[in-house]
């Protein structure tokens, strides 16, 4: 699993890689924007965009860039400068040095929890990526959380079911507020006469005897007879569950290997 994880990590950074450049990142109120006008150094100025998604410029003043590209931003200068006999067919450059408007939040069990920009189009792996990829102790799947039409709503994606298929219709592009939530690994837990009793990551489809075996085996006391399940129904109720060898386990399973009586 572990090999499999790492190379999961390969190809999450190679799609990241693919992804499209800052030119699409729309900008917004609190993006911090330096802007340049070529053969014009008394031009450059670094600003915040306000609240209204307008910022200053010499000459033209105020100007609504909010909710602009990058290259509309710099076309709508270019244009304001041309037209108003300021610099005649100028080049503008705009880059955005702070990106805080279009930010995605990355939580839970990834090796870098954090908010990250937007920058230009990008998708759930991309974003995963970014974060350092999911932890030892992360699952196969991960909650996205987003607002649409002032409603929240929640999708759970398969990504190592969806990495392994190659099929990557549910690797869905992000947009601004996004919340991804990596959940802990699902565990089960063993005890009784076993060699190494305790808490263990629960694989995909594992079952009684694969549990056995991640325990250490039996110890000379133990018995295969008569293992039980421990599992808990929807409603919460303890139930206890006669256990044979290809049973698959649930997770929060606990397994109790008795003693044998001879």
């Amino acid at each position: 699993m572990k090999r499999f994880m790492r190379w999961a990590a390969g190809v999450v950074l190679a799609v990241g890689m693919g992804a499209a450049g800052a030119q699409d990142t729309l900008l917004g109120a609190g993006d911090v924007v330096k802007v340049t006008v070529f053969n014009n150094p008394d031009l450059a100025v670094e600003t915040r965009i306000n609240e209204s998604g307008v910022v200053s410029f010499p000459l033209i003043g105020q100007v609504t860039v909010g909710g602009l590209s990058t290259a509309a931003a710099e076309k709508k200068i270019a244009g304001l400068l041309d037209s108003g006999g300021f610099v005649r067919n100028p080049q503008v450059n705009l880059l955005v040095t702070q990106l805080t408007s279009q930010q995605v939040s990355v939580l839970g069990q990834v090796n870098r929890p954090g908010r990250y920009p937007l920058e230009g189009r990008r998708n759930l792996l991309d974003l995963l990526a970014q974060a350092g990829g999911i932890s030892a102790d992360g699952g196969d799947t991960v909650v996205l959380i987003r607002k649409q039409g002032g409603q929240s709503t929640k999708e759970i994606v398969d990504v190592v079911g969806m990495v392994r298929s190659g099929a990557l219709e549910r690797n869905l592009e992000l947009s601004a507020g996004d919340v991804l939530y990596v959940e802990r690994a699902p565990h089960f837990y063993i005890y009784g006469e076993v060699q190494r009793p305790g808490a263990f990551r629960l694989e995909r489809q594992m079952t009684l005897v694969q549990a056995l075996s991640t325990g250490g085996g039996l110890t000379v006391r133990g018995t295969e007879r008569g293992i039980i399940i421990k599992r808990r129904d929807a409603s919460g109720k303890l139930e206890n569950i006669k256990a044979k060898h290809d049973d698959l386990l649930q997770n929060d399973d606990v397994v109790y290997v008795s003693e044998s009586l001879f």
